[in-house]
């Protein structure tokens, strides 16, 4: 029976270009919706930009020109370098529609209705010269721990300090260069601690849909109990979905000078992309896919793809929007990890944050780039790594030394002895490639998304194709008198093996695929269309090259081209605007603060820094700052009764490192610094971790120890 399947993808933030690490999940994801298109499986696959918030609408004053205008010439961007990378969506939609305000509201009046929504008044820093509230990232001062200047309202990129913005020393408006003020302002909040929320949370995120199949891979499934707490516990807090004027969103109904959040509109695009497509189609009942209430959406599907930055939003916040606004929930969420780039972050001053327009540009083929993501996917939330040297041998070893390699070896023989024409194949050699069994192991793959395990299987069908060819030296045989019609046979039967090979590349090298449809004259190659060689007499065109090898020079030319200096010329310091004079003198202090770090110490001195060895047992986002993330940490200490008692440390890791992945990792800690009181809670104490003189540019890493120590152990 044919599926019906809504699909989407994370909305990109339409103030930045998408980079590769972008391109991970939305490659992901258009594997599995041609895939499911070639089972014969209809499939509905939709976007959106994400367009509302602050940075938006200070970007566009930057630029001088309105937010529309910005978003307008994003949306087209972000369009143009999916589209190269051959992720098909068949609606890029944004969230600044007439579609989504509509959703938005009735969301909204909805949750009211049932009781979810709930005002209160919160303490927030305002930019009396803007006369806006500021999120902690546009607030800026001097660490008050080392004294850098231009530091984040809520963590040191130079010592790594974390704190609260009324904690930074002189405080000033990233916006105006204002000093804050502290206001109070009323809020509204979506009440995710309700019993019912709750209740209905655990079921949902530990289920599984209609097909059997669970909603949330074991990873992400595992991280929802840590947060949701055990059975009788509630450790969600209510989510603060209101923003104060000025602001470029929807205002709420009935709240003048109220927005609603972005975060609230981001999902509820998903719903109002599918219903602008529909709408355009004509053909299509948006409700037969989101109504829970309607018994044809039993019979659909909505699958989200999305990054585990991500998770808590779309395992928490959505299902439960969903629920008690009376629209279906997803069937299943795909998460998928964060890019490295030969095993660090990625980095401006490697020239490893790469953006795909750069990558296009370079003349670096987008379908090399597919394939080797597709390698390394396993359905997981694990994190993909892109080695360069990797990618280099795996294209060149797999794609053309393995699998254009055959028709390249085989299709002149066809053009020049026998007019184009294709002869008998040998049933006993595509009779492996054409098993139902063989199908079946590559099928499963992608339907898991364990795209790794799908290419390992297709390529040790190459090599027996290779072999066969090898075995039978069809360029022997061109030579041998009387030899002709073993070699039509053996080039003819190669061809059919080259063909099944491109049908089951299809979902990762649509386009490579296209050229060999053409190449052989055949229909599109779908996967129920039946097994059998190609026909004896068959009429293929000429054979023109398919794929180029990846050269090393190549590679270093896009690093190249995407490295960003980290020592700009004394001339130009002088003429640059304010903003760029400030992040050359923050360089300038974090090389002073390097030197003085390598000054010597005596022994007394390091002796008074206890570090101990330390295990986290839980980490979790900290709503309402950028860059922290709260840990909990047991370095042995129990209480009165003997029970573990860990301590509770606030890091600035939030934009290296996902909690999920950080829990039940040993790393070092600064056990006898005192506590501080922050706006989020008492942290006891400090994670060590490393980092390049800036803090950003060339990745932040906690220090772990060897396997064998235990939490309590002293570092010396």
């Amino acid at each position: 029976m044919s599926r019906k399947i809504l699909v989407t993808n994370a909305l990109p933030y339409a103030n930045g270009d998408i980079h590769l690490g972008h391109l991970v999940g939305y490659i992901q994801a258009d594997i599995w919706v041609r895939f499911q298109r070639m089972r014969g499986n209809t499939v509905h696959y939709v976007c959106a930009d994400d367009t509302h918030g602050t940075p938006v609408m200070l970007r566009a004053e930057k630029e001088g020109i309105t937010p529309e205008q910005l978003i307008d010439r994003v949306h087209g961007e972000h369009l143009r370098d999916f589209t190269e990378f051959g992720v098909a969506f068949d609606h890029y939609h944004s969230t600044h529609s007439t579609e989504n305000r509509a959703y938005a509201e009735d969301f909204y009046a909805k949750l009211k209705a049932a009781d979810f929504i709930d005002t209160r008044a919160i303490e927030q820093y305002y930019d009396p010269v803007k006369n806006m509230f500021l999120p902690d990232r546009f607030i800026k001062g001097e660490c008050p721990k080392c004294g850098a200047a231009d530091q984040y309202g809520d963590n040191c990129e130079v010592c790594g300090a974390a704190y609260a913005p009324t904690e930074l020393k002189n405080p000033y408006s990233a916006v105006s260069g204002a000093k804050p003020e502290l206001r109070s302002s009323e809020h509204y909040f979506f009440r995710l601690s309700d019993e019912r929320s709750v209740a209905f949370l655990r079921e949902w995120t530990r289920g599984t849909n209609a097909a059997g199949q669970r909603r949330l891979q074991a990873e992400a499934a595992n991280k929802m109990k840590e947060w949701l707490g055990e059975e009788g516990e509630n450790k969600l807090s209510d989510w603060d979905i209101s923003r104060d004027a000025p602001y470029f969103g929807f205002e709420i109904p009935g709240a003048p000078g109220k927005y609603f959040y972005v975060w609230l509109d981001a999902p509820i695009g998903y719903l109002a992309s599918f219903r602008h497509y529909a709408e355009k189609r004509g053909d299509v009942a948006v409700d037969d896919y989101t109504d829970a209430t309607r018994a044809a959406a039993a019979a659909t599907e909505m699958v989200h793809f999305i990054g585990k930055d991500i998770l808590y939003f779309h395992a928490l916040f959505w299902p439960a929007m969903l629920q008690f606004a009376g629209y279906r929930t997803p069937t299943q969420l795909c998460v998928n990890g964060f890019l490295t780039v030969d095993g660090a972050k990625m980095s401006k001053s490697r020239g490893t944050f790469i953006t795909a327009r750069s990558y296009v540009e370079q003349k670096l083929d987008p379908e090399w780039l597919r394939y080797y993501f597709a390698s390394k996917s396993n359905g997981t939330m694990e994190d993909v790594d892109l080695s360069l040297d990797d990618l280099i041998a795996k294209v060149n070893s797999d794609l053309v030394g393995k699998y254009v390699n055959i028709a390249s070896r085989c299709a002149g023989f066809i053009a020049k002895r026998f007019g184009g024409k294709l002869g008998a194949s040998d049933p006993r050699a595509t009779g492996e490639f054409e098993t139902a069994y063989e199908a079946a192991i590559i099928a499963r793959a992608y339907e898991e998304r364990d795209y790794g395990r799908a290419l390992r299987e297709i390529m040790r069908l190459a090599d027996l194709a290779n072999q066969y060819v090898n075995d039978h030296k069809p360029w022997e045989l061109a030579k041998q008198e009387g030899g002709e019609e073993h070699l039509h046979t053996v080039c003819s039967t190669a061809l059919t093996l080259f063909r099944d090979l491109t049908l089951y590349l299809k979902p990762v090298l649509p386009a490579l695929a296209a050229k060999v449809e053409d190449f052989l004259a055949i229909e599109a190659l779908t996967w129920n269309a039946g097994w059998h060689p190609l026909p004896a007499g068959h009429t293929i065109r000429d054979y023109r090259h398919l794929m180029t090898r990846v050269e090393r020079k190549q590679i270093d030319a896009l690093l190249e081209a995407n490295r960003e200096s980290l020592a700009p010329a004394e001339s130009a310091k002088t003429a640059a605007p304010h903003s760029q004079q400030r992040h050359a003198e923050k360089q300038q202090h974090a090389a002073q603060s390097s030197e003085t770090a390598s000054a010597h110490i005596s022994i007394d001195d390091f002796a008074k820094v206890d570090l101990r060895i330390a295990r986290i047992v839980d980490a979790q986002h900290v709503e309402g700052a950028d860059k922290l993330i709260r840990l909990q940490l047991d370095i042995g200490e129990t209480d009165e009764a003997g029970n573990p008692k860990p301590r509770q440390v606030f890091a600035g890791i939030k934009s290296a490192y996902d909690p999920a992945a950080l829990v039940g990792r040993l790393t070092v800690m600064v056990a006898n610094l005192a506590p501080r009181k922050m706006k989020f809670g008492l942290s006891e104490g400090m994670v060590l971790a490393a980092s390049d003189p800036d803090g950003q540019t060339g990745g932040l890493y906690i220090l772990s120890p060897d396997a064998g120590a235990e939490p309590g152990m002293r570092v010396k």
